[in-house]
């Protein structure tokens, strides 16, 4: 059964839940698998019963909060993230972000205000990417081009 916690009282340890249907059910600390995202407001599931002093709900489970990190265009919920890793990988030095989906981005804009230098055929420089893979399945990759990969680093192990 789905519910919102209404009640909480941390430091007695016990709270309310509204199911479904409307009525409050009691629940303790002891009950829950999560309890250290016990909250008012909270989403959780749980199993209806009863005890001696009405209805109450066990094996309760608080939702998490879902969030989302929005990355040149894409959005991504945090907890559909497997993995990412930070690489460098060495291309010719003409390379530049591809023309056909432009992204807005300090690195673009930063190339383009920098005084070019002659670059010689063949010439390679390192370039640092992100890549994330979705429990999905999905490998998505950035360029230090495209996004600030630091950062971007830093919001991922929020």
């Amino acid at each position: 059964m789905n519910g919102k916690i209404t009640t909480w009282f941390k430091e007695k340890g016990f709270g309310f839940i509204k199911d479904e249907n409307g009525e409050n059910r009691y629940f303790h600390v002891i009950k829950v698998a999560n309890p250290e995202l016990i909250k008012k407001d909270a989403a959780v599931t749980f199993e209806p019963t009863t005890n001696n002093k009405g209805l109450s709900a066990y094996a309760v489970k608080v939702v998490p909060d879902s969030k989302y990190i929005f990355i040149a265009g894409e959005r991504l919920k945090l907890t559909s993230i497997k993995s990412y890793v930070v690489f460098n990988e060495e291309v010719p030095a003409d390379t530049r972000i591809d023309k056909e989906s432009p992204v807005l981005s300090v690195g673009v804009l930063m190339s383009s205000i920098r005084p070019k230098s002659d670059i010689k055929p063949g010439e390679m420089r390192t370039l640092k990417k992100l890549a994330i893979t979705t429990f999905q399945g999905s490998t998505l990759i950035f360029t230090e081009d495209e996004i600030d990969i630091d950062a971007t680093v830093k919001l991922l192990k929020v």
